[in-house]
C-alpha cells in the first residue's frame, strides 16, 4: 500500500453493551485535491487519493479522449503542495493539444452545481464508438475474479473506505488492480496502469467495487472494454448507455450470483 494512501488517526470505540469508551487507532484513507495541469493549461481539480498519480495521469488523459494512445502523453509530475492537495502536471504532444483547449472551454461554463447549458448536455451524452472487441467470458471466471478481489485490495481492506477497479484476463485470472476514494478515480488509474504495462482493454474485463454510473460505463466505452462488472446495481442511463455501445454489462456480481443486461 502506496504511502500517499493512508495516514493513521485514533478515535474512541464506543460499546452498545454500555462498557467505558476504548481508544483505537486506524487508518484512514487519504482524500485530497489533486489540481491536474495540461500543457501549462489549468484543467480540473479532483479529490483523490493521491497514490498511483502517473496511472492516473495517463487513465484520466485517455477518459477524457485528450489522447488516443499511451505515448502521446510526454510526461506526467506529481507534487505536493504546501498550501494542501497535490499538483499533477500533465504533458501533451503538441499536436494533441487542440482538443484540451476546447475541452477546457467547456468546462470553464460548467457551474459548481454540475452541467449547465445544452452545449454541456450534448457534451456528456455524445455519441460514442461502439466497442469492437468480442470475448468469451464464461460465468465461472466472473465469479472467480469477483471472489478474489477482496485479497487484493490492501488499502481497502486496511481502510474500508476506497474503491477498486480490477483488469480480469478471460479465465477471470486478476492482472491489476487500482484503489481511490472516488470510484471514477480508481477506474481511471486502472486504465493507465493497463496502458503503461501495454494491456489493451479488449484483452479483458473490468471489475469494480462501486455503483455502476454513466460515467463509468462511458469510461469503459472509450477505452474499449468489452465487459464490464460491478458489485452494486446499474443506473438507468449505465444500462442504456452500455446497451446502446455494444457493452456488456454485469451488476450486483457476487461470488455466487449477478445480473446480466
Amino acid at each position: 500500500m502506496p504511502a500517499e494512501a493512508a495516514i493513521p488517526h485514533t478515535f474512541a470505540e464506543h460499546f452498545a453493551d454500555g462498557r467505558a469508551p476504548a481508544m483505537r487507532e486506524r487508518l484512514l484513507a487519504i482524500e485530497a485535491p489533486v489540481a491536474i495541469e495540461i500543457n501549462g493549461l489549468g484543467y480540473a481539480v479532483m479529490m483523490a487519493t493521491p497514490a498511483d498519480l502517473p496511472d492516473y495521469a495517463l487513465g484520466f488523459s485517455l477518459s477524457e479522449q485528450l489522447i488516443a494512445s499511451p505515448p502521446q502523453l510526454l510526461s506526467a509530475e506529481a507534487s505536493e503542495v504546501p498550501a494542501g492537495g497535490w499538483m499533477l502536471r500533465i504533458q501533451l504532444a503538441a499536436d494533441d493539444a487542440a482538443p484540451l483547449m476546447e475541452r477546457a472551454r467547456l468546462r470553464l461554463a460548467e457551474g459548481s452545481c454540475g452541467l449547465c447549458g445544452i452545449e454541456s448536455l450534448e457534451q456528456v451524452l455524445r455519441p460514442l464508438s461502439p466497442v469492437a472487441a468480442r470475448l468469451d467470458v464464461d460465468d465461472a471466471a466472473i465469479f472467480r475474479a469477483v471472489a478474489a478481489l477482496p485479497d487484493l485490495q490492501p488499502l481497502g481492506r486496511a481502510t474500508r473506505a476506497v474503491h477498486a477497479a480490477a483488469f480480469c484476463a478471460p479465465s477471470g485470472e486478476v492482472l491489476l488492480v487500482r484503489e481511490d476514494v472516488g470510484r471514477h478515480n480508481a477506474l481511471d488509474k486502472l486504465l493507465g496502469a493497463m496502458g503503461h504495462a501495454g494491456l489493451g482493454a479488449g484483452e479483458g474485463f473490468i471489475v469494480l467495487t462501486a455503483r455502476c454510473s454513466f460515467e463509468l460505463v462511458q469510461k469503459a466505452v472509450i477505452a474499449g472494454c468489452p465487459l464490464l462488472v460491478t458489485i452494486s446495481a446499474a443506473s438507468t442511463l449505465a444500462a442504456q448507455q452500455a446497451a446502446a455501445h455494444g457493452l456488456r454489462l454485469v451488476s450486483l456480481a457476487r461470488d455466487d450470483s449477478f445480473l446480466a443486461g
